[in-house]
Protein backbone atom coordinates (compact mmCIF):
# COMPACT_ATOMS: atom_id res chain seq x y z
CA UNK A 1 0.00 0.00 0.00
CA UNK A 2 1.31 3.56 -1.33
CA UNK A 3 1.53 6.78 0.76
CA UNK A 4 -1.48 7.81 -1.28
CA UNK A 5 -3.82 4.68 -0.39
CA UNK A 6 -2.32 4.51 3.30
CA UNK A 7 -3.60 8.09 3.70
CA UNK A 8 -7.06 7.94 1.95
CA UNK A 9 -7.69 4.84 4.18
CA UNK A 10 -6.67 6.73 7.20
CA UNK A 11 -9.38 9.60 6.14
CA UNK A 12 -11.91 7.26 5.39
CA UNK A 13 -11.38 5.55 9.41
CA UNK A 14 -11.41 8.70 10.97
CA UNK A 15 -14.73 9.67 9.11
CA UNK A 16 -16.14 6.36 10.75
CA UNK A 17 -15.35 6.90 13.72
CA UNK A 18 -17.02 10.70 14.04
CA UNK A 19 -19.73 8.89 12.32
CA UNK A 20 -19.88 6.52 14.95
CA UNK A 21 -19.54 8.91 17.57
CA UNK A 22 -22.25 11.49 16.21
CA UNK A 23 -24.58 8.19 16.50
CA UNK A 24 -23.40 7.22 19.73
CA UNK A 25 -23.99 11.02 21.11
CA UNK A 26 -27.39 11.33 19.21
CA UNK A 27 -28.44 7.72 21.58
CA UNK A 28 -27.27 9.38 24.39
CA UNK A 29 -29.23 12.28 23.71
CA UNK A 30 -31.78 10.84 23.07
CA UNK A 31 -31.94 8.36 26.10
CA UNK A 32 -31.37 11.27 28.58
CA UNK A 33 -34.64 13.07 26.56
CA UNK A 34 -36.42 10.18 27.45
CA UNK A 35 -35.51 9.89 30.95
CA UNK A 36 -36.52 13.50 31.49
CA UNK A 37 -39.90 12.67 29.87
CA UNK A 38 -40.36 10.07 31.89
CA UNK A 39 -40.02 11.91 34.98
CA UNK A 40 -42.16 14.59 33.56
CA UNK A 41 -44.69 12.18 32.82
CA UNK A 42 -45.55 11.17 36.81
CA UNK A 43 -48.59 12.75 38.08
CA UNK A 44 -46.70 12.96 41.62
CA UNK A 45 -42.68 12.42 42.20
CA UNK A 46 -43.16 13.14 46.24
CA UNK A 47 -45.57 9.80 46.23
CA UNK A 48 -42.78 7.36 46.60
CA UNK A 49 -41.62 8.94 49.49
CA UNK A 50 -44.54 8.91 51.81
CA UNK A 51 -41.63 9.39 55.22
CA UNK A 52 -40.38 12.38 53.67
CA UNK A 53 -43.78 14.11 53.69
CA UNK A 54 -43.91 15.65 56.64
CA UNK A 55 -41.42 17.92 58.53
CA UNK A 56 -41.80 17.92 62.25
CA UNK A 57 -39.03 19.93 64.17
CA UNK A 58 -37.44 22.84 65.49
CA UNK A 59 -41.18 24.51 66.58
CA UNK A 60 -42.32 23.41 62.79
CA UNK A 61 -45.44 21.04 61.86
CA UNK A 62 -45.11 20.92 57.91
CA UNK A 63 -46.80 19.09 55.13
CA UNK A 64 -45.02 18.70 51.46
CA UNK A 65 -46.73 18.64 48.72
CA UNK A 66 -45.52 18.27 44.87
CA UNK A 67 -47.41 19.52 42.00
CA UNK A 68 -47.09 20.98 38.49
CA UNK A 69 -47.68 24.31 38.12
CA UNK A 70 -50.91 23.90 36.41
CA UNK A 71 -52.37 22.16 38.83
CA UNK A 72 -51.39 24.56 41.83
CA UNK A 73 -53.75 26.40 43.84
CA UNK A 74 -53.69 29.75 42.21
CA UNK A 75 -53.56 31.66 45.74
CA UNK A 76 -50.26 29.53 46.87
CA UNK A 77 -48.91 30.08 43.43
CA UNK A 78 -49.38 34.15 43.86
CA UNK A 79 -48.07 33.45 47.35
CA UNK A 80 -44.64 31.90 45.66
CA UNK A 81 -44.63 34.77 43.70
CA UNK A 82 -44.45 37.29 45.57
CA UNK A 83 -42.65 35.23 48.00
CA UNK A 84 -39.89 34.71 45.19
CA UNK A 85 -39.78 38.73 44.87
CA UNK A 86 -39.09 39.75 48.33
CA UNK A 87 -36.16 37.33 48.83
CA UNK A 88 -34.66 37.75 45.42
CA UNK A 89 -35.64 41.48 44.28
CA UNK A 90 -32.50 42.86 46.14
CA UNK A 91 -30.05 40.10 45.04
CA UNK A 92 -31.10 40.86 41.53
CA UNK A 93 -31.27 44.56 41.66
CA UNK A 94 -27.32 44.29 42.70
CA UNK A 95 -26.21 42.13 40.17
CA UNK A 96 -25.58 42.77 36.22
CA UNK A 97 -29.51 41.84 35.26
CA UNK A 98 -31.59 43.67 37.14
CA UNK A 99 -35.21 42.88 38.28
CA UNK A 100 -37.45 41.84 35.52
CA UNK A 101 -40.65 40.85 37.21
CA UNK A 102 -42.81 40.00 34.16
CA UNK A 103 -39.41 37.67 32.87
CA UNK A 104 -39.63 36.18 36.52
CA UNK A 105 -43.22 35.57 36.76
CA UNK A 106 -43.25 33.97 32.90
CA UNK A 107 -40.59 31.73 34.30
CA UNK A 108 -42.78 30.66 37.23
CA UNK A 109 -44.96 30.08 35.58
CA UNK A 110 -44.42 28.03 32.48
CA UNK A 111 -46.07 24.54 32.11
CA UNK A 112 -42.97 22.87 32.85
CA UNK A 113 -42.58 24.36 35.97
CA UNK A 114 -43.11 21.75 39.50
CA UNK A 115 -43.19 22.74 42.94
CA UNK A 116 -42.81 21.34 45.75
CA UNK A 117 -44.11 23.28 48.55
CA UNK A 118 -44.44 23.09 52.24
CA UNK A 119 -47.27 23.87 54.17
CA UNK A 120 -48.29 24.31 57.72
CA UNK A 121 -50.64 21.95 59.02
CA UNK A 122 -52.53 23.96 61.60
CA UNK A 123 -53.19 26.67 59.45
CA UNK A 124 -52.28 25.07 55.43
CA UNK A 125 -50.58 28.04 54.78
CA UNK A 126 -47.56 28.11 52.56
CA UNK A 127 -44.23 28.44 54.67
CA UNK A 128 -41.58 27.73 52.12
CA UNK A 129 -41.46 26.30 48.23
CA UNK A 130 -38.98 25.28 45.50
CA UNK A 131 -39.84 25.70 41.75
CA UNK A 132 -37.84 22.96 40.11
CA UNK A 133 -37.70 20.84 36.65
CA UNK A 134 -36.83 18.28 35.19
CA UNK A 135 -35.17 19.15 31.94
CA UNK A 136 -32.01 18.86 29.94
CA UNK A 137 -28.83 20.88 30.05
CA UNK A 138 -26.26 20.84 28.05
CA UNK A 139 -27.37 17.26 26.79
CA UNK A 140 -27.32 15.79 30.70
CA UNK A 141 -30.58 14.32 31.93
CA UNK A 142 -31.46 16.96 35.24
CA UNK A 143 -33.77 18.21 38.14
CA UNK A 144 -33.01 21.73 37.83
CA UNK A 145 -34.04 23.87 40.97
CA UNK A 146 -35.20 27.49 40.32
CA UNK A 147 -36.18 28.40 43.74
CA UNK A 148 -35.55 27.66 46.97
CA UNK A 149 -37.66 30.32 49.33
CA UNK A 150 -38.51 30.33 53.04
CA UNK A 151 -40.67 32.62 54.31
CA UNK A 152 -38.20 34.48 57.31
CA UNK A 153 -40.19 32.72 60.37
CA UNK A 154 -38.79 29.30 59.11
CA UNK A 155 -35.16 29.90 58.44
CA UNK A 156 -32.26 28.28 60.20
CA UNK A 157 -34.69 25.47 61.36
CA UNK A 158 -33.37 22.50 58.71
CA UNK A 159 -36.73 23.00 56.32
CA UNK A 160 -34.37 24.18 53.50
CA UNK A 161 -32.05 21.35 53.73
CA UNK A 162 -34.92 19.22 54.13
CA UNK A 163 -36.46 20.36 50.93
CA UNK A 164 -33.25 20.00 49.15
CA UNK A 165 -33.04 16.33 50.38
CA UNK A 166 -36.17 15.59 48.89
CA UNK A 167 -35.55 17.60 45.26
CA UNK A 168 -32.55 14.99 45.55
CA UNK A 169 -34.66 11.93 46.09
CA UNK A 170 -37.07 12.79 43.34
CA UNK A 171 -34.43 13.67 40.90
CA UNK A 172 -31.99 10.53 41.66
CA UNK A 173 -35.16 7.93 41.71
CA UNK A 174 -35.85 9.32 38.68
CA UNK A 175 -32.49 8.50 37.37
CA UNK A 176 -31.63 12.36 36.50
CA UNK A 177 -27.85 13.05 36.22
CA UNK A 178 -28.09 15.45 38.75
CA UNK A 179 -29.22 18.10 40.88
CA UNK A 180 -28.24 21.64 39.27
CA UNK A 181 -28.77 25.19 40.86
CA UNK A 182 -27.57 29.04 39.89
CA UNK A 183 -26.58 31.17 42.68
CA UNK A 184 -25.33 34.69 43.11
CA UNK A 185 -21.94 34.86 44.17
CA UNK A 186 -23.04 38.09 45.90
CA UNK A 187 -25.68 36.09 48.75
CA UNK A 188 -22.81 34.35 50.96
CA UNK A 189 -25.69 33.12 52.73
CA UNK A 190 -27.28 31.36 50.17
CA UNK A 191 -23.36 29.77 49.05
CA UNK A 192 -22.81 29.09 52.52
CA UNK A 193 -26.32 27.05 52.40
CA UNK A 194 -25.61 24.88 49.66
CA UNK A 195 -21.83 24.35 50.33
CA UNK A 196 -23.56 22.72 53.88
CA UNK A 197 -25.96 20.74 51.37
CA UNK A 198 -22.71 19.59 49.66
CA UNK A 199 -23.16 20.74 46.30
CA UNK A 200 -19.59 21.86 44.42
CA UNK A 201 -18.69 24.10 41.42
CA UNK A 202 -20.54 22.41 38.43
CA UNK A 203 -18.24 22.05 35.38
CA UNK A 204 -20.86 24.47 33.47
CA UNK A 205 -20.46 27.06 35.50
CA UNK A 206 -19.30 30.12 33.74
CA UNK A 207 -15.29 31.56 34.53
CA UNK A 208 -14.60 35.22 34.92
CA UNK A 209 -11.75 36.42 32.39
CA UNK A 210 -10.35 39.64 31.60
CA UNK A 211 -13.05 39.93 29.08
CA UNK A 212 -16.06 39.04 31.38
CA UNK A 213 -17.40 38.79 34.73
CA UNK A 214 -20.14 36.70 36.16
CA UNK A 215 -21.96 37.41 39.50
CA UNK A 216 -23.44 33.88 39.83
CA UNK A 217 -22.26 30.47 39.80
CA UNK A 218 -23.71 26.88 39.13
CA UNK A 219 -23.58 24.44 41.87
CA UNK A 220 -24.74 20.71 41.37
CA UNK A 221 -24.59 17.45 42.92
CA UNK A 222 -24.53 14.27 41.64
CA UNK A 223 -26.32 11.11 41.27
CA UNK A 224 -23.67 8.88 42.44
CA UNK A 225 -25.69 6.29 41.34
CA UNK A 226 -24.87 6.83 37.87
CA UNK A 227 -21.42 7.00 35.72
CA UNK A 228 -20.50 10.71 35.13
CA UNK A 229 -20.74 12.11 31.73
CA UNK A 230 -17.97 14.29 29.56
CA UNK A 231 -19.59 17.15 28.85
CA UNK A 232 -18.70 19.14 25.68
CA UNK A 233 -19.31 22.87 26.31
Amino acid sequence: MNDREQKKLKSKNKSKQRREAQKAERAKQAAAQLLVNQANAVTDPLAKFPTFVNFDRNELNCQLICHRVKELDPEILQWAIDLCKKNMQPMYVKSNQGWHESEKVEEMTEDAAWYLVALDKVTNKPLAFSHFRFDMDYGDEVLYCYELQLEESCRRKGLGRFMMQVLELMAFSNQMQKVVLTVFKHNPDGMNFFKKCRYDIDETSPEDSYEESFDYCILSKLNKMKPTPKISL
